[in-house]
């Protein structure tokens, strides 16, 4: 399928560009994201033009790009997003449909936002595994900082998790909650460890750029500059240059996640993996 070889080969140079960018500079430029749907969209429409019989083609690419539009939005208000890889992933939404048939496409989008989340899962454990190590003294004290003001939250988990171990012995399936409930309070002040004290760092406010993260609320005169998903606007960084430090957020770089994901599928789509998965979920 030359359509498929022409979307996802311009789709995976793109992804790459965005990987150096992300970890070059910590941020996927706009023009990357938008032109992508351009040239989707734009390749769509002149085949449905020239040689399909219909325009699917091209519809389907615009309901990809709508699902992902909500999607996006989605992630990023629930934080699981910054703002570039909400817009990222929108782009790819006008590329991942290949079938003629929505259900099938349904079932492209369905396995790439599982890729998704499953390869991210090992890169942020891994990536944040690898912080801790090379940040050891600051995530040791950090960690011993927050265990000592959950100590309740450990007790209660840890608690209900012995009962839930009791109670496997005589109720199938509790075990395994018993264990999760146990380990779920450590796995959280790892990870708030690792964000708290090993993503914070002090910046020279000329260093600043739009779309940064405060650690916390800077308050300037009568005015508050709030720490915000959003990061900073340029009035902000105009209001903090009476400051000659302030405290930046840093997360981890996700756009290798999205160019995993995506090879991955293209793997599944150019064999048999695809309809393999679907036969044995029983779709």
């Amino acid at each position: 399928m030359i359509e498929l070889l022409f979307l996802y080969g311009l789709a995976f140079i793109w992804l790459i560009f965005a990987v150096i960018s992300d970890i070059k500079c910590r941020e996927i430029p706009d023009w990357l994201n938008f032109s992508l749907i351009i040239f989707a969209l734009g390749f769509r429409l002149f085949y449905s033009l020239f040689y399909s019989e219909n325009f699917s083609f091209f519809l389907q690419g615009i309901i990809g790009f709508l699902i992902f539009l909500v999607l996006a939005n989605l992630f990023y208000y629930i934080k699981m997003f910054a703002g570039g890889d909400m817009k990222l992933m929108i782009s790819l939404g006008a590329v991942l449909p290949i079938f003629p048939i929505f259900a099938q496409n349904l079932k492209i989008f369905f396995l790439f936002i599982l890729l998704y989340l499953f390869v991210g899962a090992i890169y942020g454990l891994f990536l944040s595994f690898t912080i801790s190590i090379i940040n050891f003294e600051k995530f040791r004290n950090g960690f011993s900082s927050l265990f000592n003001i959950n100590k309740r939250f450990i007790l209660f988990c840890t608690f209900f998790a012995v009962i839930f171990l009791f109670l496997s012995f005589y109720i199938e399936n509790l075990f395994f909650i018993g264990i999760i409930l146990f380990f779920f309070p450590y796995f959280y002040l790892f990870l708030k460890s690792v964000d708290d004290f090993c993503m914070v760092r002090r910046v020279s406010t000329k260093k600043i750029t739009v779309g940064d993260w405060l650690y916390k609320d800077v308050k300037i005169g009568k005015k508050v500059i709030r720490a915000t998903w959003d990061g900073l606007s340029e009035e902000d960084i105009k209001l903090l240059q009476k400051k000659s430090e302030v405290f930046l957020r840093y997360g981890i770089q996700f756009a290798p996640v999205f160019l995993i994901s995506f090879i991955l599928l293209w793997i599944s789509l150019e064999t048999s993996w695809f309809s393999l998965f679907f036969r044995m979920i029983g779709f």
